[in-house]
């Protein structure tokens, strides 16, 4: 198979597929409503899991589902030359630069990075929880991984692109820098109670044995029978005129990238602690599902807690992550969930202060999700010397000194039952897990008097504003609902304890 029909084979199998055949250039529409990914349920995943198996615990959940606040990094080699959307902007690249970009790790020496600094910014904004890219989709490890990379593409080879044998771990450690950055930020995170969330990309555009999954720049003859045809479909979106068709694998090639992928996995899970979260991303394919499988089984006997993000292992994960979208309303669902968001413009480093949404976002995000029954991870890449943008940081920081003052009204709650997660387009309503408090966050100041509709105190109890000492006069009217006054003095903003949006805390008991 040659490019042109590999392109063509792609489309004709998207024609008779459950999704639009799109043409070059465009990716995959986000499904905009819960959760945000098409990927979650490839048909060769069993949707009940296979026995033996067992998902994280009840306890598992119950703390993931406490945390409601987290930052996500993604660091790697894409953020020397930072060309975009963290490691995609590698498949449209000319062969010439494919093969500068894979040298580029030879250069890698982040001076500015500190994890106990990172720890103590991600402290200081309020986050329970931190996600860091072990590996993204281009292949370089950003810990001591002790596998080895055997076949690779030579971009520049005369002739055409071709491959060639190797033997390198292609990490960190092969880096002037030779620090294992994931260590250092684990044991970080540790001493602080901060949880782990470890990213790992399931395929890999370097080692050549992952072809041809997920848009991997070899694809080979046989690529419509190795894949699904959304998967094909997004290979031929996202690869267009640079796809490079070579031999299939051998056998022992696919049985080489398994046993790599899996090795890579439990090292994660082996060498850095107690680790919270495998934040597992895109997917593989029906014809190496038995091995995926056999590898989640062991990442449970060696972290039984752990809890899996979905993405390409169905429902044999824990949790999902819609992404660069908040659901509509509050969700029923089987599984936890957290959004992912960037605050600048993606996930990796933005070197440009106005492209950051501003603390204000963030809180009204956090608020909106949480009273849905989610979390909110905002999106933070450090740049190529391993330092966040000063702007970055002062908003996180903004939302941790709002925390302070409200995040008794964001961790560890629930949300309300039914529709009662909001009322109009400024309040946000949770409530503690006992059930006998109910916060009403309002993300406008409402001036002297609200007015809710859903909330009854209990009789004879207090109303108060978090943050501050006043009790607020509040009577029941049986045809508006709760009339709440303001005194005269929080009517001037500097009297306020925060800012961006302010927490009324009822003592009721709900059903």
């Amino acid at each position: 198979m040659n490019r042109r029909e590999f392109v063509s084979s792609a489309a004709a199998l998207a024609a008779t597929s459950a999704y639009p055949v799109l043409s070059h250039g465009q990716v995959p529409e986000r499904p905009q409503g819960f959760p945000a990914s098409k990927l979650k349920n490839e048909q060769y995943i069993e949707n009940t899991p296979i026995d033996g198996y067992h998902c994280a615990s009840s306890s598992a959940y119950e703390a993931f589902r406490d945390m409601k606040f987290g930052v996500r990094i993604h660091w790697g080699i894409y953020s020397i030359w930072h060309r975009g959307a963290e490691s995609w902007p590698y498949l449209p690249m000319s062969f010439t630069d494919r093969q500068t970009y894979m040298s580029l790790y030879k250069t890698w020496n982040p001076a500015g990075f500190d994890a106990e600094a990172w720890m103590d910014v991600f402290k200081d904004s309020g986050m329970k929880m931190f996600a860091f890219t072990t590996k993204h989709h281009e292949g370089f490890s950003m810990f001591d991984t002790k596998t080895r990379v055997k076949s690779r593409a030579n971009w520049t080879a005369s002739g055409g692109p071709r491959l060639e044998s190797c033997d390198l771990a292609y990490s960190i450690m092969e880096t002037p820098f030779r620090r294992d950055v994931v260590k250092e930020l684990c044991d970080a995170a540790h001493k602080r109670d901060i949880k782990i969330d470890l990213y790992f990309s399931h395929p890999d555009w370097y080692d050549a044995d992952f072809r041809p999954y997920v848009a991997h720049p070899f694809q080979i003859p046989s690529s419509p029978e190795w894949m699904t045809p959304f998967g094909l479909q997004f290979a031929k979106q996202r690869l267009g005129d640079h796809a490079v068709i070579v031999r299939d694998p051998t056998p022992a090639e696919v049985r080489r990238m398994m046993d790599r992928h899996r090795a890579q996995l439990l090292e994660l899970l082996t060498n850095y602690g107690k680790i919270d979260m495998i934040g597992l991303d895109m997917w593989l394919g029906p014809r190496v599902w038995p091995e995926l499988r056999k590898t989640l089984l062991m990442m449970r006997e060696r972290q039984p807690n752990v809890m899996l993000r979905k993405r390409g292992i169905g429902n044999y994960g824990d949790y999902y992550t819609p992404e660069r979208v908040v659901p509509g309303s509050e969700e029923s669902s089987d599984k936890p969930w957290f959004t992912i968001y960037p605050l600048g413009t993606d996930f990796s480093y933005d070197p440009v202060a106005a492209n950051y949404k501003g603390t204000e976002w963030i809180v009204h995000n956090l608020a909106d999700t949480v009273a849905k029954g989610g979390g909110l991870q905002i999106g933070v890449g450090p740049s190529a010397h391993g330092e966040f943008h000063p702007e970055a940081i002062r908003q996180m920081k903004g939302a941790g000194k709002w925390l302070k003052v409200n995040g008794e009204a964001i961790y560890a709650t629930r949300p309300r039952q039914g529709t009662l997660w909001s009322e109009g387009k400024t309040v946000r309503y949770t409530r503690s897990k006992d059930r006998r408090s109910v916060y009403a966050i309002l993300t406008e100041w409402p001036g002297e008097q609200i007015v809710l509709k859903s909330v009854r105190p209990r009789d004879g109890s207090k109303v108060t504003l978090l943050g501050s000492n006043a009790e607020l006069p509040w009577k029941l009217d049986p045809v508006r609902g709760t009339i709440i006054n303001l005194p005269e003095n929080l009517q001037q903003a500097t009297n306020r304890p925060c800012d961006y949006a302010w927490t009324l805390k009822f003592e009721t008991v709900e059903a």
